[in-house]
């Protein structure tokens, strides 16, 4: 099986969730690049300081800046044996860029997992979604409730729906996504290694169709 991955799809598809999981399985570390910019900022380290200027001037880390915080992290004892990218890279030349650095390392990709989901799917999801106000930990009030209603379980802060999270909103997201990484998509098709997951499915079927996948790679 291998041991390295990315995980790409758009907002309320699963892949924290299945990333955590196979994670999990095993035995590698899980990547997000918004964890490691919200580490990065709250430790208030060189480059969370530079991405902090970004981030609340609204802008988009720039892609140099993000691609050597990726590589940084790879480079950490935990990664040494395989990781899961999740949302990352977002783009063709950050995808180029790591491609680059990946060769470098000889540490080829195993494949690049798609979550394709349906709107109906993420509108139902998200709208389940509640974030802490004042801690931001994340709930889902099916799956994953706090244990007093409408309560954060970490700080007792009362849980709110992001506004983005409202179903307009969330269309507009899935629009967005599709149109900004279509260009990724298809980079990763003509290398061959992207694999589609059907992620409209119940957690415990996308998981399967994620165990074909990566026992194959």
């Amino acid at each position: 099986m291998g041991t390295r991955f990315l995980f790409l799809g758009p907002p309320g598809a699963g892949k924290g969730t299945q990333a955590a999981l196979l994670g999990q399985r095993l035995q590698v570390p899980t990547i997000s690049t918004g964890r490691i910019f919200r580490e990065a900022i709250a430790d208030q380290t060189a480059m969370g300081k530079q991405i902090a200027q970004f981030v609340n001037a609204g802008l988009l880390v720039p892609d140099k800046l993000t691609n050597a915080i990726v590589e940084d992290r790879l480079k950490k004892k935990d990664a040494k044996k395989g990781f899961i990218l999740d949302g990352y890279p977002r783009n063709q030349p950050q995808a180029k860029a790591f491609d680059a650095y990946l060769q470098k390392a000889h540490r080829p990709l195993d494949a690049v997992l798609y979550f394709k989901v349906d709107a109906s799917a993420v509108i139902d999801r998200m709208g389940k979604r509640r974030i802490c106000s004042q801690c931001g930990q994340t709930y889902n009030i099916v799956t994953q409730p706090p244990q007093v209603e409408g309560k954060c379980d970490r700080c007792s802060g009362p849980l709110v729906m992001r506004s983005d999270d409202q179903p307009d909103a969330i269309r507009r997201r899935l629009e967005v996504y599709e149109e900004s990484t279509i260009n990724l998509l298809q980079y990763y098709e003509k290398k061959g290694v992207m694999r589609v997951i059907a992620a409209s499915l119940s957690v415990e079927e996308v998981t399967r169709q994620i165990d074909v996948i990566c026992g194959d790679a």
